[in-house]
């Protein structure tokens, strides 16, 4: 068995296009697992939802709910919330984004009548491996699409609290763009990190291989280049209302921040 599992495509369907043509030069794949943050914050929701549209009709493909997800569909909102931003001049700008950028990825799914699509999602997926293994997707964790999630210097307290009585052997994450790996308690945490709005220094899309059989199972990260100048032009030519926090992402400038710690994770 050979699953291809994916995170956090943020409406880049450059991005996507580069991952699954990657994934098509690894050999037959039997099952995709995309782990949510499908379309917002992101140039090209309505080609990301088409093309996933036409890997659903051809592949078997699962997929998880994102926190992202649930905003373009539940009105909810990632903060700063509007008492926080009133009379911060930086905080109501950022807020201003926010709304904007939610408020168009919406306008774009409802053109698309896609609601239904995203809506849904589910939360997590399970499936036994041949050898036995227990494996489990989510977005961040059982019951939080938001939290803290997994990151190359999560303490193992902070992972046992988030991961705990999960009730699997293999859990596949996403959310934070960050992807690595940790064995912990006899279970095995793999975050995919994301197919665009990247954090790694590398700017590169990330994926990951799993290749399961009866002795035992396998996992490949991939990271898989794509034209990033086309992203940005992308972003011009559609007018989005958050272009340049989004052209941000593309040209480094908040991976270079965040690793030395000026902006929280995204």
């Amino acid at each position: 068995m050979r699953i291809a599992l994916l995170s956090d495509i943020h409406g880049n369907d450059i991005a996507l296009a580069a991952v699954l043509t990657d994934i098509a030069t690894q050999g037959p794949i039997d099952e995709y697992w995309i782990l949510g943050d499908l379309l917002a914050i992101g140039a090209e929701p309505a080609a990301v939802y088409h093309r996933l549209q036409a890997l659903n009709a051809n592949q078997t493909v699962r997929y998880v709910r994102g926190n992202t997800d649930r905003f373009i569909i539940s009105g909810d909102r990632p903060p700063p919330f509007l008492d926080e931003a009133y009379g911060d001049q930086q905080q109501t700008y950022v807020y201003g984004e926010v709304m904007a950028n939610f408020a168009w990825t919406e306008g774009a799914l409802a053109a698309l009548n896609g609601r239904d699509f995203i809506a849904s999602l589910p939360l997590s997926q399970r499936l036994d491996l041949p050898d036995g293994t227990r494996m489990l997707g989510v977005h961040c964790a059982l019951g939080d699409d938001a939290g803290f999630g997994f990151r190359p210097d999560s303490t193992d307290e902070q992972l046992r609290a988030l991961y705990a009585n999960h009730e699997a052997d293999l859990i596949f994450m996403g959310h934070t763009h960050l992807p690595g790996q940790r064995h912990l308690d006899g279970v095995q945490l793999v975050n995919l990190g994301s197919v665009s709005n990247p954090l790694m220094p590398h700017l590169e899309a990330t994926y990951v291989l799993l290749e399961a059989g009866p002795a035992g199972y396998q996992v490949t990260p991939r990271q898989v280049p794509y034209d990033r100048e086309a992203v940005l032009s992308k972003i011009n030519e559609v007018n989005h209302p958050c272009a340049e926090y989004l052209q941000a992402f593309f040209r480094g400038d908040i991976s270079r921040r965040y690793w030395q710690g000026l902006v929280p994770i995204v």
